[in-house]
C-alpha cells in the first residue's frame, strides 16, 4: 500500500511516499480502506520533532481519516465490513490502509462525504470540547475566535453560533474574514489593519469578550489579555504563531479571569465517553445544517509535501485533505 513516511525530523519537505506492507490486524481493532485523511497543525509539529510525543522513526503521520471498514478483529461486534467510518488514528492515517482500535472509529452520517469526514473529528471535536467541557460557553456571551478561518478556528465560529453565542471572528486578511462570515461570524476583526482590543471594546459596548478561543498564541494572546471581560475565560488551543506567551499573573488576578489549557487528544484516553457524546451532538448539528465543514484543498497522497506546506504557510482555510484516489 502507499503510505507517507517520516524517516527523519525536519518538516514536510523530508517526507516521502513509498509502498509498504499493510499494518497487521489485531484483536479489538478494525481495518479501514482509507478514502481521505485530514491534515492538522499537530502533524506539522510531529514531523518536525516539536510535538509532545515523538514516535520512533520511521513512522507514518496522520491522526484522522475516513473510509470503509474491510475487516474486523476478534471481539469486535458493533462494526462490519462495508461500514463507513471516520477514525482517530493517532498516527498512520496518511496511508491507503489503517488499523485502529474499534473505539477510535465512529460511523458517519449517510449525508457526509469522505473528504468532509476525514477533516471532521479533530477540529470539530476540539472546538466543541473547549466550549462545552472547559469554558462552559453560554447563550448570549461574547465569543472572540482567533485564527477564525483556519482548521480549528472556523469550527469554533460554527459551534459558537450553534451554542448561541455572539461570535467575533479575528483573522489576518479580508478574504479569510469573508470565509468566517460565511460560516456564521457576527462581527469581523482584521488584525493586520485593526487594533484587536479597540475593536473588541467597540463591538461589545466596552464589555470585552467573555470567552476567547486562541489557537495562535504570541501577540494574539497578549491582545486577548487586553480584550477580555471581567470574569472571562481564555482557552489556549495551541501556538500557531510559534511563540508561547507568558501570562502576567496580576492581570488574571485583577480581572478575575480563567486561563484554560485544552488538549483535546488527552480526552480520548481519560474520558472517551465524553468524546463519543460530543460526536453525537456534532453529527446532529451537521444533519441540521448548523455545521458546514469547509475544505479549501483536496490533494492526492503523493502531494503531501505541498499540502502540508500550504497549511504551514497559512495559505489554506478550513481543512486541507489528502485523498487516496479511490
Amino acid at each position: 500500500m502507499r503510505a507517507v513516511l517520516c524517516k527523519e525530523w525536519g518538516g514536510p519537505d523530508k517526507l516521502v511516499v513509498e509502498d509498504i506492507p499493510p499494518p497487521p490486524m489485531r484483536a479489538g481493532a478494525v481495518r479501514v480502506a482509507v478514502h481521505a485523511a485530514g491534515i492538522n497543525f499537530a502533524d506539522l509539529l510531529l514531523v518536525s520533532g516539536q510535538y509532545q510525543e515523538k514516535p520512533p522513526l520511521p513512522f507514518t503521520p496522520g491522526s484522522e481519516a475516513s473510509g470503509v471498514i474491510t475487516d474486523v478483529g476478534a471481539g469486535v461486534n458493533h462494526f462490519k465490513p462495508g461500514d463507513r467510518v471516520m477514525v482517530l488514528a493517532g498516527t498512520g492515517a496518511f496511508a491507503e490502509e489503517v488499523v485502529v482500535d474499534a473505539p477510535r472509529a465512529s460511523p458517519i452520517p449517510h449525508s457526509m462525504d469522505f473528504a468532509t469526514a476525514a477533516g471532521f473529528p479533530v477540529t470539530y471535536g476540539t472546538s466543541h470540547g473547549a466550549f462545552d467541557w472547559r469554558a462552559h460557553l453560554r447563550p448570549g456571551e461574547w465569543l472572540l475566535v482567533h485564527g477564525a478561518a483556519g482548521g480549528v478556528g472556523l469550527t469554533a465560529v460554527e459551534i459558537g453560533k450553534a451554542m448561541e453565542a455572539h461570535v467575533i471572528a479575528c483573522a489576518g486578511t479580508p478574504e479569510k474574514l469573508e470565509v468566517a462570515r460565511g460560516h456564521g461570524a457576527d462581527h469581523l476583526i482584521d488584525y493586520s489593519r485593526e487594533d484587536i482590543r479597540e475593536r473588541v471594546k467597540q463591538i461589545t459596548g466596552g464589555r470585552g469578550a467573555d470567552v476567547i478561543y486562541d489557537p495562535v498564541g504570541g501577540d494574539v494572546f497578549d491582545a486577548s489579555l487586553r480584550s477580555i471581560a471581567w470574569g472571562g475565560r481564555i482557552i489556549i488551543i495551541g501556538f500557531a504563531s510559534g511563540r508561547i506567551p507568558q501570562l502576567p499573573a496580576n492581570i488574571a488576578l485583577v480581572k478575575n479571569i480563567d486561563v484554560i489549557g485544552f488538549y483535546w487528544g488527552s480526552y480520548q484516553k481519560h474520558k472517551p465517553e465524553l468524546v463519543r457524546q460530543s460526536f453525537a451532538q456534532l453529527f446532529r448539528w451537521f444533519e441540521d445544517g448548523k455545521l458546514k465543514p469547509h475544505v479549501s484543498h483536496r490533494m492526492d497522497l503523493k502531494e503531501v509535501v505541498t499540502a502540508m506546506n500550504l497549511l504551514a504557510a497559512r495559505k489554506s482555510t478550513g481543512k486541507v485533505i489528502l485523498t487516496m484516489g479511490r
